[in-house]
């Protein structure tokens, strides 16, 4: 069944900048924007709560199964900062975010990350771990990356993908 609005994925290292890239999105665009690591707190989707790293250990199976109640009917722009797990079938348009580490390491201070976390994830940032997965996992005519380390790539990153948008659109609406 072919969707009348795509799916969109924005992944990334934490501290990209997927949820405000997400929220200008859904203003411009009307799809509906899922916070997936909001869901999985408020829907208790983890196996436990890790102190040192302050986050929880998500529960795959529970995560996906929680999706499928409304994911594949499409409309919607989700953010999270793993993507392996999710069925490739959902997404029309995986967006991985990249920042500049230095620019990172100073958005994840402001969060106060411990520092064990800042510099796990400027590692993964440097490696492009989100990167080279999301590739893997979607494939890479899937996958747009996208530098995101100022307010002027933020824009230009909205009309990319509001460009995408309406070439898929414009696509769905021609029986393409």
């Amino acid at each position: 069944m072919q969707r009348s609005r795509p799916n969109i994925l924005v992944t990334g290292t934490p501290g990209t900048g997927k949820s405000t890239l997400c929220q200008l999105l859904c203003e411009q665009s009307g799809l509906h924007h899922v916070e997936l690591a909001r869901l999985i707190r408020e829907e208790h989707l983890y196996t436990e709560w890790d102190d040192e790293m302050n986050c929880s250990i998500f529960d795959e199976d529970l995560v996906v199964s929680k999706l499928s109640d409304f994911l594949p009917e499409g409309g919607h722009v989700m953010d999270f900062h793993s993507c392996d797990f999710l069925p490739v079938d959902w997404f029309d348009l995986v967006v991985v975010l990249r920042t500049e580490t230095s620019v990172l390491y100073g958005r994840l201070e402001r969060r106060s990350y411990p520092e064990r976390k800042i510099q796990e994830n400027v590692e993964c940032e440097i490696f492009q771990v989100l990167l080279d997965e999301a590739k893997e996992h979607f494939g890479a005519d899937a996958v747009m990356e996208a530098w995101n380390d100022s307010l002027q790539h933020l824009d230009a990153n909205v009309q990319r993908v509001m460009e995408w948008l309406n070439q898929w659109q414009g696509q769905v609406e021609a029986g393409g």
